[in-house]
């Protein structure tokens, strides 16, 4: 298998993944608001407004699609936690609850270095 981020740490492919993904969002009418939200529940890669909808992202990198789809690796424990986190957020940052979604982003580089982007809208529900 080729691999195509050279010997960079995991942490840093992420990073460019996700910077990837804001870029993208922006590209597509989106307002990031904030990035690497933590808290006790977990973390959320983008927060970002389109139109009337608070969306949430979950960036999923993926060197190579043959090990499944970044959306299947957002697993049913892995939804929770984004929703628990997403609450967290909602409850501690807004003073109303706007209509909210769940997106996930597939990235996947090629072999020529350039991203390959998936943007799965309303990937999942509360």
């Amino acid at each position: 298998m080729m691999n195509w981020f050279g010997n960079k740490p995991a942490a840093d492919r992420g990073q460019q993944a996700e910077l990837a993904a804001q870029r993208y969002l922006s590209q597509h009418g989106l307002k990031v608001l904030q990035c690497n939200y933590r808290c006790r529940h977990g973390e959320i890669d983008i927060i970002a407004k389109d139109g009337n909808f608070l969306v949430f992202v979950e960036v999923r990198l993926r060197q190579n699609p043959r090990f499944g789809s970044g959306a299947e690796s957002v697993t049913k424990n892995k939804q929770n936690r984004l929703v628990k986190t997403a609450q967290h957020y909602l409850s501690h940052k807004l003073k109303r609850e706007p209509s909210c979604r769940f997106d996930v982003i597939e990235a996947l580089v090629d072999p020529n270095g350039d991203w390959q982007l998936t943007w799965l809208q309303n990937a999942f529900q509360e």
